[in-house]
């Protein structure tokens, strides 16, 4: 029989996991750790931007693919999207459905985008993603994506299929991966997120959101339900389940959610 965990209880549990997976140790199997690399905050946004691109599918396979990714760029993100050879990529696979022509559309737009504004988080304080009541993710989203197409609309090429650099329509998209590298820029209490923003806090982030934390979190009771194919309205109402925890800083839990998952535990507590 299933028995419902809830208030001070289930606060507890997902405390204790955050804190065994909120170690500095968890980075060394996760894609953080290529955010963690970079002192200069412009190398850790590129990093951050585009490792979480590809953080999808099999961890021990995004990470060497994310490190042959970095290397394309000769592990200085920044000299290169400004002075780099982007034509150059080869048209080879990167990972998974993520080729070379998606790196080239994506670097072109943050070549504009680093001329122009110096730094991602000076792009977002332009945009105004940290205005009252604005969603960070989903604002940079939308305004990223008319700069990578304003970079690409000269130069002929076709992405040829799904863009894999953003979603094609990030208004109700979870965001998963922009999600997750906001947590990397913006979280720093001097354990695994490097943080490195001022422009927003930690208390405004969102639950990076896959099927693995969705379907987690309606076990938990976080979720009414976990639908198929979870979407921005999905992250907004487990965010504010673990916002009733922790209002200052949501996204901790994106630790417990990821332990609770990966081992499994979810049916032995609930049953």
């Amino acid at each position: 029989m299933k028995t419902e965990i809830k208030g001070t209880e289930l606060r507890e549990l997902l405390d204790r996991y955050a804190s065994e997976y909120n170690v500095e140790g968890f980075a060394a199997s996760d894609p953080v750790q290529f955010a963690r690399r970079f002192p200069d905050l412009a190398d850790r946004e590129i990093a951050s931007l585009l490792v979480s691109t590809i953080s999808w599918g099999r961890r021990p396979m995004i990470l060497r693919n994310a490190e042959r990714l970095l290397g394309l760029l000769g592990s200085e993100p920044l000299h290169f999207v400004l002075k780099g050879d982007i034509d150059s990529i080869p048209e080879d696979n990167i990972h998974r459905t993520f080729f070379g022509r998606h790196l080239r559309y994506y670097l072109r737009g943050l070549r504009e985008l680093y001329k122009r504004y110096g730094t991602l988080e000076n792009f977002a304080r332009h945009i105004g993603a940290d205005a009252p009541g604005e969603a960070p993710a989903w604002k940079i989203a939308e305004e990223l994506r008319k700069v990578l197409a304003d970079a690409n609309s000269c130069c002929g090429e076709s992405l040829c299929g799904p863009d894999r650099c953003l979603p094609s329509k990030p208004s109700t998209s979870a965001l998963k991966r922009l999600n997750m590298a906001l947590r990397w820029l913006v979280r720093r209490d001097g354990i695994v997120d490097p943080g490195g923003w001022e422009l927003i806090g930690p208390e405004k982030l969102y639950i990076p959101m896959d099927v693995h934390v969705c379907n987690t979190s309606a076990a938990l009771g976080l979720l009414e339900k976990a639908p198929k194919t979870p979407d921005r309205k999905t992250t907004e109402a487990l965010t504010a389940s673990l916002r009733e925890f922790r209002p200052d800083d949501p996204t901790i839990y994106d630790f417990a959610l990821f332990g609770l998952g990966v081992n499994g535990a979810v049916p032995e507590i609930i049953t």
